[in-house]
Order: structure tokens, then sequence, then C-alpha cells
């Protein structure tokens, strides 16, 4: 897919992955929506940076959890800029604790953001995209979904379930030409670990990460775009990690 003039809508795009998405994404020619939930601030500064390079993007304010307001986010996408061809389901967020410290609300409502989330934002372009035989959804997993870690096992699930999202709806929209891929980050630097102490930081880089460091918002987004521009990929999961999970024999 070529990205000049192509629309593009990216939840959770005020800061991190998302927002570096949302400016790669709008460098290449795309009209974006860079959607967000509650900071307005950091969502404009977004929307500030692509159009002060002479980009075409809007702020769109959106619980992606609730049909109703992904579906009316969309519609006003389409509104100001017209049909939507990209989807990047990067909405979420933490989902800490063990299974008898996890609240039944956070658990709802983790699963609500990361899950509910892509199927309501889907739901609302997939119809269009069907109309004109064209489109790409890129959704957001994680390494955590591959492996175990301490006190995460909620926001391992949601994410493991992402994958398997991922590959029914490649499989199901393959024949209207919509493309359904996955990337999985792993140690990307974002504010999502922003909690973890230099020091645990740097044991990271020295004992697990083989490249020995974390990763940048910038070079996730440069796999979510080479998923976009291949128009022979779909149902597939790519890990960017530095090499923490890969399997030797």
């Amino acid at each position: 897919m070529e990205l000049n003039n192509a629309i593009a809508l990216v939840t959770g795009a005020g800061r991190g992955i998302g927002a570096a998405t949302a400016i790669a994404l709008a460098r290449e020619g795309a009209a974006v929506g860079v959607n967000y939930q509650s900071n307005a601030d950091t969502a404009r500064k977004v929307v500030d940076q692509i159009r002060s390079n002479g980009g075409r993007a809007i702020s769109l304010k959106a619980d992606v959890s609730d049909g109703e307001q992904a579906r009316a986010m969309v519609g006003r996408l389409v509104s100001a800029f017209g049909p939507i061809d990209i989807l990047v389901n990067n909405a979420g967020g933490a989902m800490p604790g063990t299974i008898d410290q996890i609240t039944e609300e956070s658990w709802r409502r983790g699963l609500a953001v990361h899950l509910d989330g892509a199927f309501h934002c889907v739901r609302a372009v997939v119809e269009g995209m069907k109309q004109r035989r064209r489109g790409v959804i890129i959704n957001l997993s994680s390494i955590a979904a591959l492996r175990g870690c301490p006190g995460n096992f909620a926001y391992q699930t949601a994410k493991a379930a992402i994958q398997g999202f991922t590959r029914g709806l490649a499989r199901d929209l393959a024949e209207f030409n919509i493309r359904v891929n996955c990337v999985s980050p792993g140690l990307i630097d974002t504010d999502f670990h922003a909690a973890l102490s230099p020091e645990k930081k740097q044991m990271f880089c020295d004992q697990r990460v083989p490249l020995h460091r974390f990763g940048t918002p910038e070079e996730i987004a440069r796999a979510i775009l080479l998923l976009i521009h291949n128009d022979y990929i779909t149902g597939e999961n790519v890990t960017i990690d530095g090499g923490l999970t890969m399997r030797i024999a």
C-alpha cells in the first residue's frame, strides 16, 4: 500500500509507540487521526508536530472500549479526511497484579481496552474497507504474550488474545484484500517502562537483551510501516525485542 494520501487511524497515539507511528505515517503522506482517551495536550502536540512538517492530522477523543465512542471517532475522521485505509490498534495499558491481587474491575477494564477496543475499531472501519477492497489493520501485542513475567498475567492474557484475534481476522478478511498483522514489541523506552529503576533497566540490558539496550518507539513504528507497505504479508506476528525471546537450537 502506498501511503501518500492514505487515511490512517492510530489509537492511543498521544505518546510512545502510538505517537511515533502517527508521525511516521504522516511523514510518508498519510492523513492521520490521533486518538486519545484523556490527555488532550499530548495528542495536540502530536498533531501540531505533524502539521508543522506539512502533514495532515486531527486529534480524536474516544474511549475505544466503548463501541459507540469508537464508531463516532471513525465517523469524525471519515468526515475530515475520507474513508480509512489503515487502522493501528495501539491503545492499551498496564494490568499489574497476581491472580489474587488484581480486582475484577481492573481485569474487566484492562480486557475492555485491549480487546474490546480493537474489536470496536475494526468493526467501525471494516465495512468501508470491504467495499473498497483495500485496507491494512495492525494490532499491537507484546512479547509478554510469549513468556511468563511475575505479576503480569492479565496483561499477558490480553496480548496473547490479540495475536489470536489477528490471525482470525486475517483469514476472514483476506478475500477482501484486507491484510491484518500484529507487532509484538519487547522492552521499549516509553512511559510504560518508566516505573523500572535505572538499575533494573541496566540489568535487563546486560543480562537479557542480546543487543544490550531498550528499543525506541520509532523502531516499532518502522516495523509497522514495513507491514503496511508489503502487500504479501498477512496473519503474521512480528516480534521486535532486540533478541530477548529468540530461540536458539
